[in-house]
């Protein structure tokens, strides 16, 4: 159950009882037009795990005061705004001052929004980007709130560390919040459905060398509605067991020229240039850098504590009528609504230390196949 953070996802946050209340009746959700011809785009992108979690910790380096701030796993996007303001306490605690210019290196979704959280403090930002949306790793995300998603190996899950990671994710949650209701829809809560072939107490497959992760999903079980079994006749699935909840989405290119075209508004720079040693960051102006650059970590600070993950999603042509996401627990598969299509992440069984980022179409039309087989 812990090796699959999203498929479990939905047994964890349907397992409490809810009033009748809170699920009046409603239509039957509109059928997925899962046809591989309506693929429209496939993308691959790294998620940049981190046996150890997420590195937070300023260093001394070539003259440079450098904030590492990288490796969250599948929990980027999640824990951006969380993350953002520990990077933000420790670029204060350095004796840099609002008013100077500090460095932020990456345009993912840590780097963007880790810029935003510091122009919001009072400092100039000057971001540093080998590639911008939607050429970096974050743009392939799924768009889906799994804030424990790939985070953090069990082993090294402490109490301390788990106490951290909720204040992250709670933070994070509340300004993904102040999104909700912009015309472009960065931020969307969408129902959804987990079906499950075989019940939902048997366990997932694992990955290859894939750890075991902590179950950190009561922690903050209170921050999503929770939901409940289905009824044959509540749902258009061929599967018996089907649960129903409630998610938060992000529109990923929607966020992410948003979080451009503020940066910019405020006075953000941003200059593309590729840093490929620890020495480049002696070359930069500014005396203080924040490193977001995620899996480009594992070779520009040699962190042999990170691991790439591919992950892969395929596009769809949009449905308006469908604003459902789906999850097909035995067989890797995920479909949600945005506003640029209806995303299908296939997940490979050896994803888990890759960093091919080649497309493989044959993996995403057997994942539009299997969710056609739903309905």
């Amino acid at each position: 159950m812990k090796r699959r953070q999203l498929l479990a996802a939905g047994s964890a946050t349907l397992a409490l009882p809810v009033p009748a209340m809170d699920f009046a009746p409603r239509p039957a959700p509109a059928a997925i037009r899962a046809s591989i011809d309506r693929i429209i785009d496939i993308a691959v992108g790294i998620r940049p795990f981190r046996a150890h979690g997420p590195r937070l910790q300023a260093q001394h380096l070539h003259g440079k005061t450098v904030v590492h701030h990288y490796g969250h796993g599948g929990s980027g996007w999640s824990l951006s705004w969380g993350s953002a303001q520990r990077a933000l306490a420790l670029v204060q605690a350095s004796g840099v001052r609002p008013g100077e210019r500090i460095a932020v290196i990456g345009c993912g979704a840590i780097g963007l929004t880790t810029a935003r959280t510091a122009q919001q403090a009072g400092y100039r930002v000057r971001l540093y980007a080998k590639d911008r949306p939607p050429r970096v790793h974050s743009s392939a995300a799924t768009g889906l709130w799994t804030p424990d998603s790939r985070l953090i190996a069990q082993a090294h899950a402490t109490d301390a560390w788990v106490s951290g990671w909720e204040a992250m994710a709670r933070d994070s949650f509340k300004v993904h919040q102040s999104y909700l209701g912009l015309p472009s829809g960065p931020v969307e809560w969408h129902d959804g459905y987990v079906v499950s072939d075989d019940g939902f107490d048997s366990a997932l497959p694992g990955h290859a060398g894939e750890p075991d992760y902590p179950d950190l999903y009561d922690r903050i079980a209170d921050l999503r509605p929770a939901g409940r079994a289905l009824s044959p006749a509540e749902h258009p699935f061929r599967s018996p067991h089907v649960r129903r909840f409630t998610q938060l989405v992000f529109n990923i290119p929607a966020y992410q020229r948003l979080l451009l075209d503020d940066f910019a508004r405020d006075g953000g720079e941003l200059v593309q240039r590729e840093l490929r040693s620890p020495r480049d960051f002696a070359r930069l102006p500014e005396r203080l850098i924040v490193n977001c650059t995620g899996d480009g970590a594992r070779t520009l600070c040699a962190d042999a504590d990170m691991t790439p993950v591919r992950g892969q999603t395929a596009r769809l042509i949009p449905q308006p009528e469908v604003d459902y996401a789906l999850i097909y627990r035995a067989h890797n598969c995920v479909a949600l609504p945005r506003r640029d299509g209806l995303l299908v992440a296939a997940m490979g069984e050896h994803d888990f230390g890759s960093s091919d980022l080649r497309p493989d179409r044959q993996q995403s039309e057997d994942a539009v196949r299997r969710l056609a087989s739903l309905f």
